[in-house]
């Protein structure tokens, strides 16, 4: 059986050929990659993961208190079943927050990323919550770099289009499920939006990933290894060389059904201004561009939002 497999980053450093060839055969093939050796302290990521649980712990008024109505729950806390995967009938088992990059409120995107709410309930939940933004976000730029030299672009070639990209770490938790015949799974099978997500430290199984095959394939982790999948927008971007794959979170089949599942995925965005169109390099006779069409990831953003019914 195939496996989505684990590479060391540290490996960019040292034998940055065979790392970024390895790195865009896992891409191509699963749309996902296990990366290791990353540098993130771990007292940051359980520092991050204990704020998160102590404010999903709070009574429901207390969290609905940092609900914003109508904004697509951009930034702050959404309640459970409201996000639904696209074409799925039921909403997914989850609540989850927000928090988005701190950028001047005189930027020219300070209409589209508004600043951040902060629980006052959990004092250290912006230190921890902040701390593991950057953190991913800056990872996520490593990673990028290797991606854009497999296809043949320049290694810093996304930098100037993700440094005030509109991206977003969201803590979820999904409530133990108590019922046996529940309908749904906790996240229905879908696609990430963005350029890429990194999933760091799910406390429990249930991810799977849907391999070309049409197979579900659980993906574990080992030691520190962070979960990076590629987004329908960098798909876009490479004329679906880097393919979106279809992904979700099934119900445990053993106890840990009935406890609560806790996972921080960070949707690393490009700037709201970038136009997705095919770059060049992933054109070719054997792969023609498959749009006519340019959007900038903003307005894609927004098509998308309306499809998971979070606007």
């Amino acid at each position: 059986m195939k496996n989505v497999p684990t590479l060391d980053i540290r490996r960019y450093d040292t034998d940055r050929d065979a790392f970024v060839a390895e790195l865009g055969a896992a891409y191509r093939e699963f749309g996902f990659c296990c990366i290791s050796g990353h540098g993130i302290d771990k007292a940051l990521v359980d520092g991050a993961y204990d704020a998160f649980q102590r404010f999903f712990a709070l009574p429901t008024e207390t969290k609905m208190k940092y609900h914003v109505p109508g904004s697509g729950g951009a930034r702050g806390y959404t309640p459970f079943k409201v996000e639904t995967a696209k074409d799925s009938a039921h909403p997914d088992l989850k609540e989850f927050w927000h928090v988005g990059r701190e950028i001047p409120r005189d930027s020219k995107f300070a209409d589209v990323m508004p600043p951040n709410l902060w629980p006052t309930e959990v004092p250290d939940f912006r230190q921890f919550g902040y701390g593991l933004f950057e953190a991913l976000d800056a990872l996520g730029t490593r990673v990028l770099r290797a991606l854009a030299l497999h296809i043949g672009l320049p290694e810093n070639y996304f930098e100037d289009k993700t440094d005030l990209g509109n991206s977003i770490l969201r803590p979820i938790h999904y409530p133990p499920i108590t019922q046996d015949d529940i309908p749904n799974v906790r996240a229905g099978a879908h696609e990430d939006i963005n350029f890429i997500t990194l999933l760091v430290g799910a406390s429990a199984e249930g991810l799977e990933v849907l391999t070309r095959e049409g197979e579900w394939l659980p993906i574990t982790t080992e030691g520190d290894a962070i979960v990076v999948n590629i987004g329908d927008m960098l798909q876009r971007l490479t004329n679906h060389v880097y393919p979106s794959t279809t992904h979700r979170v099934v119900n445990p089949k053993n106890d840990n059904a009935r406890k609560p599942r806790y996972s921080v995925p960070f949707f690393l965005h490009p700037n709201p201004d970038v136009v997705l169109d095919p770059v060049p390099e992933c054109i070719t006779p054997d792969n023609p561009s498959r749009y006519d069409s340019s959007i900038t990831s903003h307005e894609y953003l927004l098509q998308r939002l309306r499809e998971i019914k979070l606007i």
